[in-house]
């Protein structure tokens, strides 16, 4: 089967799924489906599906043949709504996200209201390829503006602060036994995913409401704070377990000072028993590895 593009690959889809009786809608979204930051050459294509049961799309990829040949494809969870996508690479590097969506939780949204993580995925930008349940007029009907951004509670940011410096002792300790896959993960995968927590919440606390921080550390680089990109720069790890302690420590540093200003702008505690107690344990296990000390 010859290669498509994009633009025929939607076409395709419009036309597969149209006479389907199972398929009820079909959207658009992501890069290709917005104004701001629209779909570059490195995009991907985003449809969702609403389907009377996603199960047959997600245990056969038969009916991917219907767009093309395609050399890759697996099941994910969706980054929002709770659902399940197929992912698909096509012959010469197109790659397509097919995200399904029941009938009866679209049915359910429209009734009672979309769930905020999903109006703001809508809010990017979408567009209605195929409609058999009036769902671009509702659609329509969703508020322009996105949510409102509400700072967490001090009980929240204390949180991620307690969750962050508990795992920078646990790699320490991970790094001590030798375990640099376990302790490389920790700092460049869980600490990382704490340590983004507190740079979008540093971006919207020093701007206005309707500063954008989009999700996932997506274009972070037009977004963080200079100061925070230029930190990132020495926070992550080779597998190299000199290079891993220095990475942690860069780390902790990032976080530190991040999290000091946004607590002093929101007026919030910052814990410095916390932060003493974690890092002191830190250099405590660093400086043991020299010695040889026992763990």
């Amino acid at each position: 089967m010859s290669q498509v593009t994009y633009e025929q690959l939607i076409e395709k889809c419009v036309e597969w799924a149209g006479p389907r009786p199972d398929i009820h809608a079909v959207m658009l979204l992501g890069s290709r489906a917005r104004t701001d930051h629209p779909a570059d050459e490195w995009s991907d294509v985003d449809i969702a599906l609403v389907v009377a049961n996603p199960q047959p799309y997600l245990k056969s990829a038969d009916w991917l043949m219907s767009f093309g040949e395609f050399w890759i494809t697996f099941v994910e969870p969706t980054a929002t709504a709770n659902e399940m996508e197929r992912r698909v690479l096509f012959a010469g590097g197109l790659d397509a996200d097919f995200s399904f969506i029941p009938y009866a939780k679209v049915n359910e949204m429209m009734r009672r209201g979309v769930p905020p993580d999903v109006a703001e995925m809508f809010h990017r930008g979408w567009r209605v390829l195929v409609d058999k349940i009036n769902l671009e007029t509702y659609l329509r009907q969703l508020p322009v503006s996105r949510r409102a951004f509400q700072p967490p509670s001090q009980a929240e940011f204390l949180e991620v602060g307690n969750d962050f410096w508990y795992h920078a002792v646990f790699a320490a300790k991970k790094l001590r036994r030798g375990e640099l896959w376990v302790a490389k993960a920790c700092c460049d995968d869980h600490m990382k995913r704490r340590l983004l927590m507190a740079i979008e919440l540093h971006a919207r606390v020093f701007h206005d409401a309707d500063y954008d921080t989009w999700h996932g550390g997506r274009f972070l680089e037009q977004w963080a704070d200079p100061r925070i990109l230029a930190g990132l720069r020495e926070a992550f790890a080779h597998y190299d377990e000199d290079d891993l302690w220095r990475a942690l420590l860069a780390t902790m540093d990032l976080f530190r000072w991040v999290t000091k200003e946004i607590a002093e702008c929101l007026g919030y505690l910052y814990p410095p028993s916390v932060d003493e107690y974690a890092t002191r344990l830190v250099w405590t296990l660093a400086s043991q590895r020299h010695r040889g000390d026992p763990l």
